[in-house]
């Protein structure tokens, strides 16, 4: 590869942009009308705008994307996350353009996509799932019927997808044709499939996902787990590595199935494979494959020194795999992602002007953004503003860490979730990682300023 076409925006763009330049590779980026003032815009060697803000008509518009790539004489693709990622079609008709897509084959892409038909290859590989449907439904009356014989409480997922979208917890029969309705009509919006397949809802379980890697000459490598159990309703807001519940043996047996799942695949460049984990009973359930790299990359990074960005590039370019096992003295290491979202006020967005932005810096502390002071943050897209991470030799001064830069993020101008994290990490619960995915809902009431 020579050129690489960034088909994203924001910090994952920016990101991507500084990789190709520490490679040695010219960088193309794309930005909506709305993004006119972004980083990555003028952080690449080539910029074009590729349409107004409504995403289907700029970075979903797989047409332009490849006219773009095409007539700037682009070798490669790269994805990032969200958006056409994990969009099968997209990674498709990059191949038939000569493009090098920077990430999993197609196939596999559809395959594991498809949650569904990731749960039955997992479960034909010995890998325990969690009890649900073998298939995914859009008719409330043959869902109905699966989800007696099932039981409740249910959770209902797109099959097609992903981030929480078309997902709904159905405590009993009664609610269930209401949820299963609403959660069809928001999987097909998001997704552009109305199917939801149904799994045993277990209400106080930890969300454990190991970061898995394979290249293109058959070798695979698991590089460790990251504990992304602090979210609100199902949409991550802290990952840290290495997870504080598991067990040696616990973690040894989750990441041996997440190897033998990508090694069934013949799994290429950066995954994840996502668990999730009951500490009372001390077992694990396979729940879906997310086929590209994660918002909370950065997490492996500090713990294992490795660039995932850099390898996703060196992969699909044909090398083979060079990252390196998390030392046995490695750190601990914590993410927090800094969302323009009032956590005063039900986490509502919040786009507008940065009228300041002074991040932390220090030892063990790491920031990944593209916002800036005076940024006007569009309210067309994700609202993330960035990622702090901070290390640590145990828990404890990891936590320590996060909390000294969380008080000195000096932010101005817009509502964000700082705030919110600053009292997180006070929390008893969370100090003694007593913690599960419904925590913050149940437990955690945000701090009104």
């Amino acid at each position: 590869m020579r050129r690489v076409l960034i088909a994203n925006r924001g910090e994952i763009a920016l990101r991507a942009i500084r990789t190709c330049r520490k490679l040695g590779l010219e960088s193309v980026a794309v930005y909506s009308t709305a993004d006119g003032n972004c980083s990555h815009r003028w952080a690449a060697d080539h910029a074009v705008c590729i349409g107004p803000p409504p995403p289907k008509l700029s970075y979903l518009n797989v047409a332009a994307l490849i006219e773009v790539a095409s007539a700037l004489k682009c070798d490669g693709v790269y994805p990032g996350y969200g958006f056409l990622a994990e969009d099968s079609a997209f990674a498709n008709r990059c191949a038939e353009a000569g493009l090098t897509f920077i990430g999993p084959t197609p196939d596999v892409i559809a395959r594991m996509g498809d949650k569904v038909a990731a749960r039955q290859t997992a479960a034909l590989l010995g890998i325990p799932v969690v009890p649900g449907s073998k298939a995914g439904f859009a008719s409330t009356a043959e869902a109905k019927a699966h989800a007696d014989e099932i039981g409740f409480p249910l959770l209902l997922k797109a099959s097609a997808g992903g981030g929480g979208r078309g997902m709904r917890v159905v405590a009993d029969a009664p609610s269930f044709a209401e949820l299963f309705g609403q959660a069809t009509a928001e999987a097909e919006a998001a997704f552009g499939r109305p199917d939801i397949y149904l799994e045993r809802f277990f209400p106080q379980v930890r969300h454990i996902e190991i970061q898995v890697f394979g290249d293109k000459h058959g070798n695979h490598m698991q590089l460790g787990e990251r504990d992304c159990s602090v979210q609100r309703r199902h949409q991550k807001l802290v990952e840290e590595a290495p997870s504080p519940v598991l067990t040696r043996t616990t973690r040894q047996a989750m990441a041996d199935a997440a190897l033998t799942l990508v090694r069934a695949i013949n799994y290429v460049n950066a995954g994840t494979v996502e668990f999730i984990y009951d500490v009372a009973s001390g077992r694990f359930f396979f729940i879906e494959m997310n086929t590209r790299i994660q918002v909370e990359h950065p997490v492996t990074e500090m713990v294992t020194g490795n660039d995932l960005v850099a390898e996703q590039f060196r992969v699909a370019a044909g090398q083979r795999l060079s990252l390196k096992q998390a030392a046995d003295n490695a750190p601990t290491a914590i993410e927090f992602r800094i969302n323009a979202e009032d956590a005063a006020h039900d986490f509502r967005p919040s786009p507008g002007v940065l009228k300041r932005w002074r991040p932390p810096n220090g030892k063990d502390i790491r920031l990944d953004s593209h916002v800036y002071e005076n940024y006007a943050v569009p309210p067309f897209y994700d609202s993330l503003l960035g990622k702090l991470i901070v290390a640590g030799y145990d828990r404890a001064a990891a936590i320590e860490t996060a909390r000294v830069a969380l008080e000195s993020f000096d932010v101005a101008g817009i509502a964000t979730t700082i705030d919110f994290y600053a009292e997180l990490v006070r929390q008893p619960e969370f100090i003694r990682a007593e913690i599960h995915t419904r925590w913050v809902e149940e437990q955690m009431r945000a701090p009104v300023h």
